[in-house]
């Protein structure tokens, strides 16, 4: 049994392809010989399609490029030998600065939830993911629905109980699917003024959101990545020594196509005395903190505790982010603007942060690096569809916990005014049985079972600076109601907990109140781009 889908391609479309891709029917592979917009298109379209990515280039891409210069070109064979200077440079004198500028587009397809968030642990990378917003999960490939089959589960007792509780999930979700977009349409009416594709769009946007928390972990997606020779270097060693047998197996895959592109960068990866090493020291440290904290901690019941908790900031933070905003523009030691600031009345410093913030007029329009001199820590337990999206900011520091369906689930409201509460219940049962029932003989493959409307305990930390662009980002109308309720609490505590008004304030882009169908304004200004080009 293949735990992945081959893709099939005519001879014609095989010998277009043979020229961008390193493989042709693999789920990892790099892109090559194309001009970077079009990389960056083919990424931008794909997290927003149910296609592959070569079905994607070859469907909606290939017609519009000159491909006479490529004839002949093969991929798939990689680079003959390493670039000379890379090679000596880099190998012989281990200037790893080296590895930064060479970077490459992969596309990895048909990974798990579960993968996709050890992929996007990397800061210093570019992902595109595809969405579960945009995008039917009841679209099946090769004839199955689209959810990750650990071969060592397939193959074990519970292989033939896993494959049909999986199925039947994905039925409850077809089957709501179906009903909550009904629901939608028929309790919010079509504006006159917008398209009947707009409608549809917007009230099927807003059903999939609903219904995605029954969606499991072990559920496929697809994520376009960009990074340099360093950064997958780090993301490798890191997958190697992952306890998740699913990110060790698709490191090899990676590491293979890699090769093709950048192979001096990445030698060091699976040398034992290097790469080995690097990845063990990972893997050690992991087990004997784990094993530690467990024996501290292991018996302790969780106490109760809201969705967002703001658990640090600096109580001081306001005055030193005005010190740092005049540090630029005076001839004075920090120390000393800072005690010269706390002297200033309410209004004095108001002027002062309002003149640095300036006229704000998009969220877009981000102040400077000041806003860095203070930041928060919230402690939050939320459900894991709302944290696959806020795991996807890069500059901050976010830990997560286990998955698992020890802490509830979240249902929204909108299944239950759709009449279909039961049905999501009885997938959160299933859920939770299935889970219980693999974690003791495989309890880094049970998250799997784990459906998205179950609640994760996890943490972020980010500066005022990243809470601008966050809170603002995810606030927005369009924005799916499980983190909108998360960044509108957290705006909340910096405010009233924190104290920071003057930082909440400059916080001039939040949006207070949803609208019944938060895609509508997207997809209308979609159809107007459409209707110019």
């Amino acid at each position: 049994m293949t735990v992945y889908i081959p893709e099939v391609f005519t001879e014609a479309e095989a010998e277009i392809l043979v020229r961008y891709f390193t493989n042709l029917d693999g789920p990892v592979f790099a892109l090559v010989n194309l001009p970077e917009v079009v990389k960056g298109a083919l990424f931008a379209r794909y997290s927003r399609s149910p296609k592959s990515l070569r079905r994607l280039f070859l469907d909606e891409f290939v017609h519009d490029l000159d491909l006479s210069g490529d004839h002949g070109v093969d991929a798939r064979a990689g680079l003959a030998h390493a670039e000379g200077l890379y090679e000596k440079i880099f190998v012989e004198y281990g200037d790893d600065s080296v590895a930064q500028l060479g970077g490459v587009h992969l596309a990895c397809e048909q990974a798990s939830n579960l993968l996709t968030k050890i992929l996007e642990w990397g800061r210093l990378m570019s992902y595109l993911e595809q969405s579960t917003r945009y995008i039917s999960y009841d679209n099946r490939l090769g004839g199955r629905y689209r959810y990750f089959r650990d071969p060592a589960i397939l193959n074990g007792p519970f292989g033939t109980r896993y494959v049909g509780d999986m199925d039947r999930m994905f039925d409850t979700y077809s089957s709501l699917v179906t009903t909550v977009t009904d629901h939608v349409r028929s309790t919010i009416p079509r504006s006159i003024n917008d398209s009947d594709f707009v409608y549809r769009q917007a009230t099927r946007a807003k059903a999939l959101d609903a219904v995605r928390g029954i969606l499991p972990a072990s559920a496929l997606s697809n994520v376009g990545v960009y990074g340099t020779g360093q950064s997958y270097e780090s993301m490798l060693l890191r997958m190697r020594a992952h306890q998740l047998p699913e990110a060790r197996h698709y490191a090899d895959l990676m590491l293979v196509e890699l090769r093709k592109v950048i192979p001096s960068f990445l030698r060091r990866v699976d040398i034992p005395e290097r790469g080995g090493r690097w990845s063990s020291y990972f893997a050690e440290n992991r087990e004997n903190t784990s094993q530690l904290v467990d024996d501290m901690f292991g018996a302790l019941d969780p106490e109760p505790m809201p969705e967002v908790s703001l658990v640090d900031f600096d109580p001081d933070g306001e005055n030193k982010l005005l010190a740092a905003i005049c540090y630029a523009h005076s001839h004075l030691p920090e120390s000393q603007l800072l005690k010269r600031v706390e002297m200033l009345d309410q209004a004095e410093k108001v002027k002062l942060i309002t003149a640095y913030v300036g006229n704000r007029e998009n969220r877009r329009h981000r102040p400077g690096r000041a806003f860095e001199r203070t930041d928060y820590r919230f402690d939050v337990l939320g459900d894991y569809g709302a944290f696959r999206d806020l795991q996807r900011h890069r500059l901050l520091t976010i830990e997560w916990q286990r998955l698992t369906p020890h802490h509830g689930y979240v249902m929204p409201e909108l299944v239950a005014e759709a009449g279909v509460g039961e049905q999501f219940q009885e997938a959160m049962a299933r859920s939770g049985a299935l889970y219980d029932s693999l974690l003791p003989d495989y309890p880094e493959q049970a998250p799997y079972a784990v459906s998205m409307a179950y609640r994760l305990r996890y943490s972020m930390q980010f500066n005022a600076r990243e809470a601008i662009h966050m809170l603002e980002l995810r606030s927005a109308p369009q924005g799916h109601p499980a983190y909108r309720r998360v960044v509108l609490e957290m705006h909340r505590l910096i405010a009233q907990q924190a104290g920071h008004t003057a930082i909440a304030d400059a916080m001039s882009h939040m949006t207070m109140v949803a609208p019944d169908l938060e895609r509508l304004d997207s997809e209308r200004k979609s159809e107007s781009r459409r209707q110019k080009t």
